[in-house]
């Protein structure tokens, strides 16, 4: 059986309450999402609050089911309270991130813990980058460092095109922001793993280079 860490717990749980009491009352959903108008007035609070905030009870499994399987990976590296840091780290990368691309949009608005998850999915594809993921679309185990950045290529082309109602800034965000704070935490994966930390920048580097260019207006 899956042991749940305490840690993971936790999160589960505060993104669960507070999901719920956004599900019934609108304007508390209102007051704490992500809204570059709002946080541009002076409301910075709503770029962390929105992160435990879900459209429904689908975005919500669906965030935490991937947290639930990729959060003993990090936690097992680094213990408890790294991975706390990876996921607020993450969770405000992925809103700085989404405030950079949008700040000119000031009805643009999001929810969801897309970015904090991502950056502990990212995390533990650094970390372990051999092990062997599988997608329902994709029924053949693939190793996680191909579908890692498959993930942030498609999240590239989501944000050009503005592909659906996802938040793909905020996912990108919180990759940078699981993969830069993972680095700190062990150096020694650029030494020990060097061709594998550069693989995994490359999409972060073409990011900021079409940026740079103009291409994803």
């Amino acid at each position: 059986m899956y042991n749940l860490d305490i840690a993971t717990i936790a999160v589960l749980a505060a993104n669960i309450i507070v999901s719920f009491k956004g599900f019934n009352d609108t304007f508390f959903f209102d007051r704490y999402k992500f809204s570059i108008g709002a946080i541009k007035s002076g409301q910075k609070e709503r770029m962390l609050t929105s992160g435990f905030l879900h459209v429904d009870l689908a975005h919500l499994f669906f965030n935490m089911f991937t947290l639930y399987f990729f959060a003993n990976v990090v936690i097992n590296w680094f213990g408890q309270t790294q991975f706390l840091i990876i996921y607020f780290v993450s969770l405000l990368a992925g809103s700085l991130l989404a405030l950079f691309f949008h700040k000119d949009e000031p009805y643009y608005s999001a929810v969801g813990a897309s970015g904090a998850v991502t950056g502990i999915l990212y995390a533990a594809i650094l970390l372990q980058p051999d092990m062997q993921l599988a997608l329902m679309f994709i029924p053949i185990p693939l190793p996680a460092y191909i579908l890692g950045i498959g993930y942030l290529l498609y999240s590239i082309y989501g944000m050009k095109s503005r592909l659906g109602n996802i938040g793909h800034t905020a996912h990108f965000g919180g990759a940078i922001g699981g993969y830069i704070t993972t680095l700190i935490f062990m150096p020694s994966l650029l030494r020990t793993d060097t061709v594998m930390v550069l693989l995994l920048a490359l999409p972060i580097i073409l990011l900021f280079i079409l940026a740079k260019m103009g291409k994803l207006n």
